[in-house]
């Protein structure tokens, strides 16, 4: 039976919510003045320095109380933990600061509300975080300790008596949590200046050592050598469902199987954010246990799931479980059975590639396995010298490697100038066993204009004699806006969206890689987002640009796979096939984002992928 996606409860999101009012309340009691008399009867018991310090902690408190809010939502139980453990601080630190029983008050009863809902938080934390913020907390809490050793060392002339350098370790380490040591100074000034060095050391220890320990989880990819053997065999028999299938095969994937292996999806967490991509690969009727499987996991971890670039019916099982659906763009297929240069729509193609092919330009047609290591090898270092940029994109619609031995079904574009020097090459992966889809584009920006249609049209005519019937060209964002807007009749809205589009493009070229794609005539396929509420948005496009690599992150360079050393890993290409998060990557499949960086020419820019 189906498993549908577990929408947070209803009392979970107001307790996320009356935490993080409690948290906004919490600063704002440290901000305002205390009331009058307060003060004078705290520092009856507390050193000035004491006090500050619980002010500026209440207010950390605060702040972090605030952050945990998104946790909560999502029953994140180290979440919960940590805004328990931040309440009952603050109990303490409103009577420390100024005395301040109604704060006290209301922080005592968001405590007893936490405690007594603590079964609704389950979500399993990322074990890796705990280090992590156990590492900041001592790395800033020594850079504390030792800059306060250092102040009160400069100022050892203005120490009250001869205290001992144990004293000075006392009253540094004292001052990380706003105490005072047993070093006297005769200058005020001073005291409170070695007291702010410290305290502010030690509440950054705290809070980055907070936000660390709450950071979203990952997981490192989980495909061993069995579940990829069982995943081509599911691509052998169902590949030919979904363009997007064979990049399921990407080392930083992992899969997530239905109990009963028959179906599978292929996804990655990012930033908390569990992201699949393309459909579930399987018979139809074993979609709902895998997605299920997915959403459990999912849940289990307190991850956000959504999903890039699925196709109809996919959109339609996955709305069934629960998330929400809207369309990203259309993905170009080209029916190679009716492809033709004739006819005027194609004359601007079919003039750059004869405009090539005058120049001497030659294309070869062949599969990965049939070519010899030498030209193989040639290929990746051609591919690899083409590349504008030292970034890899890649992710959803993209295999992220070029010659490994397990992709000799790939084929290979790979095309010459009269003199016989590679210029070009395209890489395609197969779609079942009568399809093919684009995957990699690389090409000499030196070369003629014309470089990317000739590779594109030399594709399409060998493909009947190769037995491929429809080839997978690029995805144009939004395709359906740009072409209504052209209709008679467009409504005053999709003229504003056209326009605002438009500006965009300026930057992304999001319109000219639309009708780059249109002019090999293809039939548009939609291909959507799916997510589970509006307000998990931002996050997914964080999450989507992060494995798409359009945010800084290393990337490794491309490499011929069977010379890599074991412990090599795979440089992570782009196809560029999505949406708003994708750029025309490095050898593009896609129409998304910004122009690729590896285009050959000046016509290329036009290509989603150039």
């Amino acid at each position: 039976m189906q498993q549908t996606l577990e929408r947070a409860p209803l009392s979970r999101r107001t307790i996320a919510r009356i935490v993080q009012v409690a948290g906004l309340f919490t600063v704002v009691t440290a901000v305002v003045p205390p009331r009058h008399g307060r003060m004078a009867e705290v520092v009856e018991f507390v050193p000035a320095a004491g006090v500050l310090s619980a002010r500026a902690a209440t207010i950390v408190v605060g702040l972090l109380l605030v952050y945990l809010g998104a946790g909560l939502r999502r029953g994140k139980r180290r979440a919960w933990q940590v805004a328990v453990g931040l309440t009952a601080a603050s109990i303490v630190l409103h009577l420390v600061k100024s005395f301040d029983y109604d704060a006290a008050i209301v922080a005592g009863v968001l405590l007893v509300m936490l405690v007594a809902t603590h079964d609704r938080f389950t979500a399993e934390a990322d074990q890796r975080n705990r280090w992590r913020a156990l590492s900041a907390l001592a790395g800033f809490a020594a850079a504390g300790f030792v800059l306060g050793f250092v102040e009160i060392g400069i100022r050892v002339d203005h120490l009250v008596g001869s205290p001992g350098v144990v004293a000075w370790a006392q009253e540094a380490a004292l001052g990380l949590v706003g105490l005072d040591g047993p070093v006297e100074f005769h200058r005020r000034f001073a005291a409170e200046l070695v007291a702010c060095t410290t305290g502010a050391c030690g509440l950054l220890a705290a809070g980055v050592a907070m936000i660390l320990l709450l950071r979203p989880g990952s997981r490192r990819p989980q495909t061993d050598g069995e579940s990829e053997e069982r995943l081509r065999r599911l691509l052998s028999r169902y590949g030919g469902n979904d363009s997007l299938g064979y990049f399921a095969l990407r080392a930083d994937k992992s899969l997530m199987w239905s109990p009963n292996h028959a179906a599978v999806v292929a996804y990655r967490v990012v930033n908390g954010v569990s992201l699949a991509a393309g459909d579930p690969i399987g018979p139809e009727s074993a979609w709902p246990e895998a997605i299920g499987a997915w959403l459990g996991d999912a849940t289990r971890h307190g991850w956000t799931p959504a999903v890039l670039g699925c196709g109809n019916a996919a959109g339609k099982a996955y709305r069934k479980a629960g998330l929400d659906v809207v369309e990203l763009g259309d993905e170009a297929i080209v029916d190679t059975d009716v492809f033709s240069l004739d006819g005027r729509p194609m004359r601007g193609v079919r003039q750059a590639v004869n405009r090539m092919r005058r120049a001497g330009y030659t294309c070869r047609v062949v599969r990965q396995s049939d070519l010899s290591e030498t030209d193989l090898d040639a290929a990746v270092r051609a591919a690899d010298q083409f590349r504008d940029g030292p970034v890899e994109r890649g992710f959803s619609m993209a295999l992220s490697r070029l010659g490994d031995p397990r992709d000799a079904g790939c084929l290979l574009v790979l095309c010459s100038d009269a003199e016989g020097k590679l210029r070009g090459l395209l890489q395609f992966v197969p779609w079942g066993g009568s399809g093919l889809s684009l995957d990699l584009m690389r090409g000499d920006r030196t070369a003629d204009n014309g470089l990317t249609e000739l590779m594109v049209v030399a594709v399409l005519e060998a493909a009947p004699g190769l037995g491929v019937r429809r080839v997978s060209l690029n995805f144009a964002v939004l395709r359906s806006v740009f072409a209504r807007a052209e209709e008679l009749g467009a409504g005053p809205v999709l003229r504003v969206w056209h326009r605002l589009l438009k500006a965009a493009s300026r930057r992304w070229q999001i319109e000219s890689l639309y009708r780059a794609n249109a002019k090999y005539l293809p039939t548009w396929s939609p291909r959507y987002l799916c997510f589970p509420t509006a307000r998990d948005l931002p996050r997914i496009a964080v999450a989507a640009l992060s494995a798409e690599a359009f945010l800084p992150t290393p990337r490794l360079r491309l490499r011929p796979a069977h010379k890599k050393r074991a412990h090599e890993p795979r440089s992570l290409e782009t196809r560029a096939h999505e949406t708003s998060t994708h750029e025309t990557p490095a050898h593009e499949n896609s129409s998304v984002g910004k122009p690729s960086r590896d285009k050959p020419s000046r016509d290329k820019r036009e290509r989603a992928g150039a």
